[in-house]
């Protein structure tokens, strides 16, 4: 298993002599005549545990089974880690075991979860094998999404989405846009086909084909997932017809919009009186009769 790391040895290189037939039935031979696997035996690959910005050590065992010297060389892949080898190429005489330490960082900002990678070994006649690496970070589990740059182009709504959090998540989106008259759009929840990795930004789109024609438009994105708050995203939108009527249309769009604003705002300064008058009522029939002018 992954260690914290250690100052670095010498790669020891180990003479196979009445071991060999032990190790040959315990480790298939890769082609060339050697193979690779974690030092020690019994570990089919490599996994640790880290917080962020750990450095962890272990050790590959290159076995030369051939009975002529191999040339190696090391490499990793790897979800953002950085594997640093003693000796990221060697020789091994024939009938030798090499064992080679390394060490895996975290990076400092890496969130909680599983990120895999492989050891590459590689020999000069180009056969290649791999041990596979699973680190898994610790820390706080954090959901977090919001919804950005939502803008009406054409018959498409465009936005963002970003995972502000520490966790993969899989959002759901719900679309709703009012027009001067009322509602024009109103789509329920579903879950998109996307899994968004934490700290990623990813760009989307929402059909809309059957837009009005005429019409100001105020659109709403509403996106939630497992375990964080909802998210709103707004934009406006104008919609007007083409040609030598845009401006005639225009100008009754300007006019409707300015209706249904004094409507609403009727509306609500009747209520507000409605509700000033039954204050007054109230209070006067709380007075004393004497007291009443």
């Amino acid at each position: 298993m992954l260690e914290p790391p250690m100052p670095y040895a010498a790669v020891r290189v180990l003479l196979l002599t009445l071991s060999l037939p032990l190790l040959l039935a315990a480790t298939p031979a890769a082609p060339g005549g050697w193979s690779v696997a974690p030092s020690g035996g019994g570990r089919p690959s490599f996994y640790a545990e880290g917080t962020p910005g750990a450095v962890l050590q272990d050790t590959l065992a290159v076995t030369n089974r051939g009975t002529g010297p191999l040339t190696v060389r090391l490499r990793a892949t790897g979800d953002g880690l950085r594997v640093a080898f003693a000796e990221p190429a060697l020789g091994i005489p024939a009938r030798t075991r090499a064992e080679v330490p390394f060490t895996v960082t975290v990076p400092a900002d890496a969130p909680p979860g599983d990120r895999a990678g492989e050891l590459l070994v590689r020999d000069s006649g180009g056969r290649e094998s791999a041990v596979r690496l699973l680190i898994r970070v610790g820390g706080p589990k954090l959901a977090a999404l919001t919804v950005e740059h939502v803008a009406v182009r054409g018959d498409r709504i465009t936005y963002e989405l970003v995972n502000r959090g520490t966790t993969a998540l899989v959002p759901r989106l719900a679309v709703h846009a009012d027009g001067v008259l009322g509602a024009v759009l109103d789509r329920a929840p579903r879950t998109l086909p996307v899994r968004l990795p934490p700290g990623r930004r990813l760009a989307l789109d929402e059909p809309w084909p059957d837009r009005p024609a005429l019409d100001a438009v105020t659109v709403r994105l509403t996106v939630t997932a497992p375990g964080a708050p909802g998210a709103t995203g707004r934009a406006s939108a104008r919609f007007l017809p083409g040609g030598a009527a845009a401006g005639a249309a225009a100008g009754v769009l300007s006019v409707a919009a300015a209706a249904v604003a004094v409507r609403r705002r009727g509306r609500r300064t009747a209520a507000t009186e409605a509700a000033t008058g039954s204050a007054t009522q109230a209070t006067t029939q709380a007075m004393p009769r004497g007291a009443r002018t």
